[in-house]
């Protein structure tokens, strides 16, 4: 399987006995993930990449981004499975048992972080962040920078277009330097699925 990476930023995601983390296998078992990419030199101790999301989730590429499939589930406090998946948000409002509650699986499986942007703000930040990612991914050739600003621009005007739409979430790390993920929602009002551009991320097999 794949992890997906941030491609800029990120902090040591192994343990402490060096073991690569993985998310519990009842909810997002994986071999691949997708991070971000750390401009730091490899050796450096924090040059290490949040993950993100991995193909153990449908993923789907839409023009310049990766669609990721998701689904609100329930979980137990010190229990790491999955008790009820596809909750939906009004039985996040019922009555559970104790210790129960209602997650979204990639956000869970992943650590992902909730975060807030206006769209001044999230403007100001693409436009740093484009810079920093185009550092990032050390590229060179004319044809290849071409395409990158042509895919990512036309990427951003579609966020722009419908950033009410979105919820923000970034990787455990936290570091507003890197990637942000798109939260939103299908036709039906109630199926969430998450957006990143596929510029913004690598992926690792494990």
């Amino acid at each position: 399987m794949l992890i997906y990476q941030d491609i800029i930023t990120g902090r040591d995601h192994e343990d402490k006995e060096g073991q690569h983390r993985t998310a519990p296998d009842t909810i997002a078992p994986y071999d691949i993930t997708f991070s971000t990419m750390h401009s730091l030199d490899s050796t450096h101790p924090f040059a290490q990449h949040d993950e993100l999301f991995s193909d153990a989730f449908d993923i789907k590429e839409v023009d310049g981004t990766y669609q990721i499939e998701c689904a609100m589930i329930q979980v137990k406090e010190g229990a790491d499975v999955d008790i009820g998946a596809n909750a939906s948000a009004e039985e996040a409002a019922e009555d559970l048992e104790d210790g129960v509650t209602v997650v979204n699986n990639v956000v869970y499986s992943f650590r992902l972080q909730s975060t807030q942007f206006d769209k001044k703000g999230y403007t100001t930040y693409i436009k740093g962040y484009l810079k920093q990612l185009k550092a990032a991914k050390n590229l060179t050739e004319e044809a290849d920078i071409k395409a990158y600003e042509k895919d990512m621009t036309a990427e951003v005007k579609k966020v722009l277009g419908s950033f009410k739409d979105f919820e923000f979430y970034v990787g455990e790390s936290m570091n507003p330097d890197g990637a942000v993920m798109l939260l939103n929602y299908r036709e039906d009002g109630v199926t969430p699925f998450f957006t990143v551009y596929k510029h913004a991320v690598k992926s690792v097999k494990v």
